[in-house]
């Protein structure tokens, strides 16, 4: 990277893995982790749905954006609460 070029802008999706942003197609952050059951701790998707996300249609992966946001308890939203806290 020069050091003459633009920061990334934070709401173009490009750090989604990083921040958890809702830019990315994905819910993957990057922790991924099923211990004790087939739910991912990073993300709050099951093993089913991490596997083969990229053949669901735009259906199926809003409706598991949606039980993963109403959940809320993946890291992915906790992360997302920790850096939208006020300071």
């Amino acid at each position: 990277m020069n050091s003459g070029s633009n920061p990334p802008n934070p709401q173009d999706g490009s750090h989604s893995l990083s921040t958890g942003d809702d830019e990315s197609d994905s819910p993957c952050i990057g922790i991924c982790t099923t211990l004790y059951d087939e739910i991912c701790q990073g993300c709050g998707r099951t093993l089913n749905e991490v596997s083969n996300w990229v053949f669901f249609s735009d259906e199926e992966k809003a409706s598991v954006w949606k039980r993963i946001r109403e959940d809320g308890t993946a890291m992915r939203f906790q992360r997302q609460l920790k850096e939208n806290k006020p300071t």
